[in-house]
């Protein structure tokens, strides 16, 4: 079995993120969230991770954090969209270009710390989005009860 911090720390370098220590507060294109990336690897796999990196450093607009609540939101998301993702990836890219993540990343950080999972909080504000591009044809709830 490959060490997973060595397949970690190659995929940080594919996807031009710095590692770097964990006392350190990062920047856009930095991380410290090594052991985070390890647990996502051992429980989804290569390919997986290599999504959610794709995700967070490939998309024009979102400038988020490479860091736990980011990465753990972004693989949620991938799990959740999966079967569409593998038909359309370029509509799923489309998606997270518009959708200011790393906006809503601190608006759920400021606001919401200590009072809600911000891992969820951030998945669900990017899901609003994803939902409305891959499920356009499943009516709103509020839209059928007449709301």
């Amino acid at each position: 079995m490959t060490d997973p911090r060595a397949v970690v720390e190659a995929m940080c370098r594919e996807f031009s993120i710095e590692i770097i220590a964990a006392h350190r507060y990062p920047v856009i294109g930095q991380t410290r969230a090594v052991k985070t990336m390890q647990r996502i690897l051992r429980r989804h796999g290569e390919d997986h991770l290599r999504w959610v990196l794709r995700t967070l450093t490939e998309t024009s607009n979102n400038k988020v954090l490479v860091d736990e609540t980011g990465l753990w939101a972004a693989s949620d998301l991938v799990r959740a969209y999966w079967d569409e993702l593998q038909a359309d990836p370029e509509a799923w890219f489309q998606v997270w270009d518009t959708v200011p993540v790393g906006r809503r990343q601190w608006e759920v950080q400021q606001r919401l710390s200590g009072i809600v999972n911000q891992r969820a909080a951030l998945a669900g504000v990017v899901n609003q989005h994803l939902y409305e591009r891959f499920h356009r044809d499943h009516p709103d709830l509020l839209e059928r009860a007449g709301i």
